[in-house]
């Protein structure tokens, strides 16, 4: 059964199509990579899988849920979303840290507010929080920012302030982490701090769905990847959509890269 299946999934703002009958998988410990010029509908895509946006058609399930379906007015309730967003942890292109908080608070706030709904916080909250700060200061060491636990957004780089995020999203226990284009606001030096975590994700196979306009990590990160084009799925495959496309869309697009020929 795999983690992740969308079906026929569909999204327009007003009249304009943003998402064309978009369907694919995604297995355990699969890294997929997203690909394609910018406004083809990745984003979107990325923000009605997190429940960002409602998708207009289509559905979505996770490890077997069904947590949306268009036909099905049960699945559409708002009042469902938080636990519909539980299974997903998503890495914004802009950090979206709270400034008020230190690194270390910005990763554990989540955790600490959904241990607040446990029936027996009251009981144990000496426990509960001092096991959820234990975590958050885990996941910064795995993010090499152990010395930095104790330090606010504006203190931080900007590579530094993208492994807090991926670490806030961490902290969740996602079934599924997405990434939205998590090295565009940084600079060359920066963007290869935050791809060696990434990487490092890969390798331990978490299951990840990557946007990204980085196509030589994408190839070598990826177990599959989707090209978008103008909303609607043109290719998808292995690595070898990367290094071989077989649809002339996706080698006009790779030959910016200088990754097609």
């Amino acid at each position: 059964m795999p983690v992740l299946e969308v079906k026929n999934l569909e999204k327009h703002f007003d009249k304009t199509k943003v998402l064309t009958d978009i369907s694919f998988t995604l297995e355990q410990g699969e890294a997929l990579t997203i690909i394609g010029s910018s406004g083809s509908g990745k984003t979107t895509l990325l923000r009605c899988l997190n429940f960002l946006e409602t998708p207009d058609g289509g559905s979505i399930s996770v490890n077997g849920e069904t947590l949306f379906d268009a036909a099905d007015p049960a699945t559409r309730r708002e009042a469902d979303v938080r636990r519909k967003r539980l299974h997903f942890g998503l890495v914004f292109q802009s950090f979206n840290l709270f400034p008020q908080y230190t690194a270390l608070q910005n990763v554990t706030l989540a955790p600490e507010l959904l241990a607040k709904e446990r029936a027996d916080y009251k009981q144990h909250k000496r426990e509960i929080n001092s096991a959820i700060e234990a975590e958050g200061r885990e996941l910064l060491d795995a993010m090499g920012l152990t010395d930095r636990a104790e330090h606010y957004p504006h203190q931080l780089s900007g590579g530094q302030q993208q492994r807090v995020a991926i670490a806030r999203a961490l902290a969740m226990h996602p079934d599924i982490l997405c990434f939205d284009e998590p090295t565009s606001a940084l600079d060359p030096e920066l963007t290869g701090e935050v791809l060696r975590v990434i990487r490092s994700l890969a390798e331990q196979r978490t299951t990840m769905v990557i946007v990204t306009h980085e196509m030589a990590f994408a190839r070598e990160v990826s177990d599959r990847v989707i090209f978008m084009d103008g909303g609607v799925i043109v290719e998808q495959g292995g690595p070898e959509v990367i290094s071989d496309p077989r649809e002339e869309r996706t080698r006009r697009f790779l030959a910016g890269y200088g990754e097609a020929k």
